[in-house]
């Protein structure tokens, strides 16, 4: 590989963000590291990515397994790969999950985090280099926030297991940045959706079964508190805003949003609308969906992102619907072409 090419290490590329990240950075002429889970190459090759397509030829891409908590593991892998930025996407994301899970959720997302800066701070000592370090912090931090929209001095009143082991984790890269030097970021990301979410996420799940229905392939859609409202955007966008942090003179931590909010109802009216379906007559309320506590009104305030960062979402709200429902119509084709072909006409 070319000595004179940025290399960057992400640890949760198989994920989505970490997907659209690679394809960003290669397509930049980056050399890119992912860190995966071990077993993690499966899920890359189901998301059926073609990431040659945006690079260099050969393609600049290496893949490293690691346990985020494996801290030894993580530091051999940052001697091995000699990043110039670190991009720390990889966590035990589901926050519903979070609360069946909080042991694991913590130690994955907040001692996870704590032990790679920790390899990193020793990697810039040993090497005499300046890794910039991107965390992955989220909305969730403002829990129940006593004014919105929500901007980079609002305070934090996380309300999940998920937003705690967060909250850690964006204090500790604080903490590094003005400790020691680092060129450490926090972004404050939205909610952001893509085709490449997972369906234990409400948009995909939606997506997915509304398509489904719609070709017969599913009867019913069970699903928690429809007044729950989100601001979406799409992971593309919000990867970019993760880049152009570590582009910075000087280490920051951004709001990233679209400063639109839409309820889970909104949502059912444009996936099902679009697939000229009443959702009424399919979606069912299940209390197993209800989180213990959930947060209020969160949509963000991006001036600082705008300003300083020259960023803004490029995809709205019903463009981001409608990719994602046209790319699970083709999904739920395929699924049903091969139904018939088994001659399989069960539904769920």
């Amino acid at each position: 590989m070319s000595s004179d090419r940025r290399v960057a290490l992400i640890t949760g590329i198989a994920g989505q963000d970490g997907s659209y990240l690679a394809e960003l950075l290669l397509a930049r002429g980056y050399e890119v590291h992912g860190v995966l889970v071990p077993g993690g190459t499966a899920r890359i090759a189901d998301q059926d990515l073609d990431w040659q397509s945006v690079a260099h030829d050969p393609l600049p891409l290496v893949f490293h397994e690691a346990e985020l908590t494996d801290g030894t593991n993580l530091r051999s892998i940052l001697f091995s790969a000699m990043p110039d930025e670190i991009y720390h996407l990889a966590a035990q994301s589901n926050v519903r999950l979070s609360f069946d899970l909080p042991v694991h959720t913590g130690n994955v997302i907040a001692l996870g985090t704590l032990k790679m800066l920790e390899a990193v701070r020793a990697y810039n000592e040993a090497t005499g280099r300046s890794c910039r370090f991107y965390q992955a912090a989220s909305s969730e931090l403002f829990g129940q926030p006593h004014e919105s929209p929500q901007n980079e001095q609002t305070p934090f009143r996380p309300r999940t297991p998920y937003a705690c082991a967060k909250l850690f984790a964006y204090w500790q890269t604080v903490n590094y940045r003005e400790a020691y030097g680092m060129f450490a970021c926090n972004g404050i990301l939205y909610n952001h959706e893509s085709p490449r979410r997972s369906d234990a996420y409400v948009t995909r799940k939606i997506t997915r079964a509304a398509t489904r229905i719609k070709l017969g392939l599913q009867k019913k859609l069970r699903l928690g508190d429809l007044d729950a409202r989100r601001d979406w955007g799409f992971a593309g966008d919000y990867v970019e805003a993760m880049w152009r942090m570590l582009q910075q003179d000087d280490p920051g931590d951004y709001v990233i949003a679209t400063g639109e909010t839409h309820s889970i109802r909104d949502l059912l009216d444009e996936v099902f609308g679009y697939l000229d379906l009443d959702w009424r007559e399919y979606v069912e309320t299940d209390p197993t969906c209800f989180r213990p506590t959930d947060v209020g009104l969160l949509y963000g305030d991006t001036r600082k992102a705008r300003t300083r960062l020259g960023w803004e979402p490029k995809v709205g709200f019903r463009e981001l619907v409608r990719m994602m429902a046209d790319h699970d119509l083709r999904l739920a084709q395929r699924e049903l072409h091969e139904k018939t072909a088994s001659g399989d006409e069960s539904s769920s």
